[in-house]
C-alpha cells in the first residue's frame, strides 16, 4: 500500500513548480533588465510607460502555461492551508531583507518574481474548486462588489494613498500594503513601481485555469494555452483575463486614477464565456 504525504505535491506536478519557480526568477531579473533600460528616459511619454507594461505583462503571461499542466489532487483543507502559510511566510522573510543600494532593483525584482509566483499557484488552487461553469457568475459579482466597495469605501483607497505618498517621499519603511503588490519598470523610475496587486494576479491565474479546465480558448492570439503548454510553446499566449489587466493599468495610467482591477477582469470575463456559450449553440448551417 503506497503512502500519500500529507503535504508533499507528487512527482509530476513538482517538476512543473520547480519550472514555474525557475521562471518567476527568471522574470524578476528580467524585471531588472527593464528597470535599468528604462531609467536614463527621462521624458517619458504615455507610449513609452504602455510598451514597458505590455512587454512585461505579455512575459508574465507566458510563466502561466506550466501552471496550465498541473495535476488535480485530492487534498485535504491542511494540505492547502499548510501551502498557502509557507507562501505567506516566504513572501514576509523576503520583505524583512533591508534594500540598500545597488541591491534595491535585484531584490525588488525577486520579490514580484516570488510574489507573481505565489498568485500564479493560489489561482491555479482556486479554480479546481468550480464544479460548474455558471458557478463562475457569482463569483464574479462577489469579487467586483467587495474590489468596488473596499475602492470607494472601504481599506484600499486608504492603502493607494498611503503607497502613493511613500513613492513620492520614500520616508521609514514601506507600508505593510507594499508586500502584496507586484512592482514592474517604467521609463524614468530609479526602481521598480506597484502596479497592481497579488489578488489581482490571483483571479489571473484562476480564469485562466478555469477556462483550460472547460476547453475554452482564451489566447487571443492563436491556440490555447494547453495545447501551447503541450506543445511547449513559448511566446504566442495572451490569454483574455492578461489583456484585461493590461487595459487596467493603461486607464489608471491615463487618467492618474486608481482603477479597481478586479471589476474590470470580472466583466471582460463575464462577457467572453457568455460568448463562447452563445457560439457553442449556434446551429451549424
Amino acid at each position: 500500500m503506497s503512502f500519500q504525504n500529507p503535504i508533499v505535491f507528487n512527482k509530476h506536478n513538482r517538476r512543473l513548480i520547480r519550472i514555474l519557480l525557475s521562471y518567476h526568477l527568471l522574470w524578476g531579473c528580467a524585471l531588472v533588465v527593464f528597470g535599468v533600460v528604462g531609467q536614463p528616459i527621462d521624458t517619458a511619454t504615455s507610449y513609452w510607460s504602455a510598451g514597458f507594461v505590455a512587454l512585461q505583462l505579455y512575459a508574465a503571461a507566458q510563466l502561466l502555461l506550466p501552471a496550465l499542466m498541473i495535476q488535480r489532487e485530492d487534498r485535504t483543507r491542511g494540505f492547502y492551508f499548510f501551502w498557502f502559510s509557507t507562501l505567506i511566510l516566504i513572501l514576509w522573510l523576503i520583505n524583512q531583507i533591508p534594500a540598500i543600494g545597488s541591491w534595491q532593483l535585484p531584490l525588488s525584482g525577486i520579490r514580484s518574481g516570488l510574489l507573481l509566483l505565489s498568485g500564479t499557484l493560489i489561482g491555479t488552487a482556486l479554480a479546481r474548486f468550480v464544479n460548474r461553469l455558471w458557478e463562475i457568475i457569482p463569483i464574479c459579482i462577489a469579487m467586483a462588489l467587495a474590489d468596488f466597495f473596499s475602492w470607494f469605501i472601504g481599506p484600499t483607497a486608504n492603502f493607494a494613498q498611503e503607497i502613493k505618498q511613500y513613492y513620492l517621499a520614500p520616508v521609514g519603511p514601506p507600508p505593510l500594503i507594499d508586500m502584496v503588490l507586484v512592482k514592474l519598470a517604467l521609463p524614468g523610475a530609479a526602481s521598480l513601481v506597484p502596479v497592481f496587486g497579488i489578488s489581482d494576479w490571483i483571479m489571473v491565474a484562476f480564469f485562466v485555469n478555469v477556462s483550460r479546465h472547460y476547453t475554452i480558448n482564451d489566447n487571443l492570439v492563436g491556440l490555447s494555452g494547453e495545447s501551447l503548454a503541450q506543445k511547449k510553446l513559448c511566446g504566442r499566449y495572451l490569454p483574455v483575463p492578461v489583456a484585461a489587466l493590461f487595459i487596467a493599468v493603461l486607464l489608471a495610467q491615463s487618467t492618474g486614477l486608481f482603477i479597481p482591477v478586479l471589476p474590470l477582469i470580472a466583466i471582460i470575463m463575464l462577457l467572453w464565456y457568455a460568448g463562447h456559450y452563445l457560439r457553442s449553440r449556434r446551429p451549424l448551417s
